[in-house]
């Protein structure tokens, strides 16, 4: 549980880092975190009477993590060899996510590329 703190907010230290490189690991701990966190505030947002709290709080939530998601996005698409402007694709609806996802799943390259040193050589 510890590593998965540290490595959240590893990313969330990186706030506004769109150079270099992100590995599958920083990539998914941050993405995963933020999917069980939207659960539990959909989750609460459903009880009455405080669901609009947590409702508010959710659009805080979205908003505060939009720059450090897209950050760490663009490291990973880095990682892998491939340009930051196919964050553009999640525009599409539905395929562009999925798309995306997919170009995040292969492991990065092995050593340094034109975006920076393998993440993995730094530990």
């Amino acid at each position: 549980m510890e590593s998965i703190l540290i490595s959240y907010l590893g990313v969330v230290q990186k706030y506004a880092t769109f150079d270099g490189r992100a590995g599958r690991r920083e990539f998914w701990t941050f993405s995963i975190s933020n999917i069980a966190a939207y659960g539990i505030l959909g989750i609460l947002g459903s009880i009455p009477f405080l669901g609009a709290i947590f409702r508010i709080v959710s659009v805080i939530f979205s908003i505060a993590i939009l720059v450090p998601s897209l950050a760490v996005g663009s490291r990973r698409l880095h990682d892998t060899g491939r340009s930051a402007m196919l964050l553009f694709l999640g525009l599409i609806p539905f395929a562009g996510i999925i798309i995306l996802l997919a170009l995040c799943i292969p492991e990065g390259h092995p050593g340094d590329n034109k975006y920076g040193p393998n993440p993995k050589a730094l530990l």
